[in-house]
């Protein structure tokens, strides 16, 4: 699952969501500059990759890009998935998705000084941008992916995976339901 998945299973608590927010931009296990609690989102975070990258419903949606984007399907059906949940976002939460978007981004504001170089940059982008809506619409994760393609410069244009989407996208949500509805399942107390 991508940024928006992984801020809503981060349960409402500050310290899970900055903990979820940085793991990406961190490698191996030394966490002596964090907080205990922060440290618990890192690992929350790896904790929700493992879960997604072993569910059926995730395999089954990888398998679907693997003609043109095999390298780079669990990144697609990470940020895919991200659109299901911002588009049915109320089904999930009693607060609205721009609602949720404008406290996430508050609360990662105001912990910056836990951020690391690289994720402090991307919380730029990302507030500049407001992706977390943006993956509500297809023109917005089509401008992630464009975004991500230059990034990656691997010379794939991800953005172009868009039509495969929408032969898909039926099947796509329906493994998204799936997956999710396990997820908050698992991670939501």
């Amino acid at each position: 699952m991508n940024y928006l998945a992984h801020a809503f299973l981060s349960n409402n608590d500050d310290n899970l969501l900055i903990g979820n927010f940085i793991a990406d931009h961190l490698r191996g296990n030394n966490f002596k500059n964090y907080p205990t609690e922060i440290i618990n989102g890192i690992y929350l975070h790896r904790k929700i990759d493992s879960f997604t990258d072993n569910h059926l419903s995730f395999k089954a949606s990888k398998r679907l890009f693997y003609g043109n984007y095999e390298r780079y399907s669990g990144i697609l059906i990470d940020i895919y998935f991200d659109y299901f949940l911002a588009k049915k976002f109320t089904k999930y939460s009693n607060t609205s998705l721009k609602e949720f978007c404008e406290i996430v981004y508050t609360t990662y504001s105001n912990n910056q000084h836990y951020l690391p170089q690289s994720s402090s940059r991307f919380l730029e982008y990302v507030i500049k941008n407001n992706i977390y809506s943006a993956y509500s619409s297809l023109e917005g994760i089509e401008k992630v992916l464009f975004h991500l393609s230059h990034r990656i410069q691997h010379g794939v244009m991800l953005n172009e995976s868009i039509s495969i989407f929408r032969e898909n996208e039926l099947a796509l949500e329906s493994n998204f339901d799936l997956l999710f509805s396990d997820a908050v399942n698992e991670f939501i107390k």
